[in-house]
């Protein structure tokens, strides 16, 4: 069994909370008074082109909001949007100790817009740890696609069998795992220490 060498992280609902998700855009549709099914399917529409970075942000809000004249500007929605981050410490923290000890490679393999992945790279000292960023907006494919896995593995030059891919969501640990990568479904801080233990993944000296 090879050793794990290389651990890839998901980013919202691993380290930091989600960017755009359900939760952060009904708080969007009950602070701006946007009727909630007519953006949510604009969004549908939208977003898997503003994930791969097909389209801006300011695209995805003249589509999705601003198709129509509204009380508030552009500025203030994308303000809003960004102010939607928040760090996640348990995960942040073992994903930050881990790499002060430079025993493995880390990367990200995330899905998330350019504007808005680059905000939180910078807000939240992701290049502190990581090296290698695998954003969707980055390389045009979205995980669960097995694409974006792929281009990882042949970018970073591993084979599966050394890797460990951590993400919160059941459907991207899937194709991972298929792809014969180690997984952890992400649950909370200390879940996380013992199941990366249980796969061999030691980065604190003994004592």
């Amino acid at each position: 069994m090879p050793e794990i060498t290389t651990l890839f992280w998901d980013v919202g609902g691993v380290m930091l909370s989600n960017g755009w998700d359900t939760p952060e855009r009904a708080a969007a549709i009950r602070k701006f008074g946007l009727d909630a099914a007519d953006f949510e399917a604009r969004h549908e529409v939208e977003n898997p082109a503003w994930e791969c970075g097909s389209i801006t942000l300011a695209a995805y809000l003249n589509r999705t909001v601003f198709y129509k004249p509204r009380a508030f500007t552009p500025e203030e929605f994308r303000e809003f949007i960004f102010a939607q981050s928040r760090d996640l410490p348990e995960g942040h923290a073992i994903a930050d100790e881990i790499a002060r000890s430079g025993r493995y490679s880390m990367a990200v393999v995330n899905n998330e817009s350019t504007e808005l992945n680059l905000y939180r790279i910078q807000k939240f000292g992701l290049r502190r740890s990581f090296p290698a960023f695998f954003s969707s907006c980055f390389v045009g494919v979205r995980k669960p696609d097995r694409g974006i896995y792929r281009i990882a593995l042949d970018v970073t030059q591993r084979t599966p069998g050394e890797c460990l891919f951590i993400d919160d969501r059941a459907a991207n640990l899937e194709t991972a795992r298929q792809m014969g990568m180690h997984t952890i479904q992400f649950q909370g801080g200390e879940q996380l220490r013992r199941d990366l233990a249980a796969q061999g993944v030691v980065w604190q000296p003994s004592v």
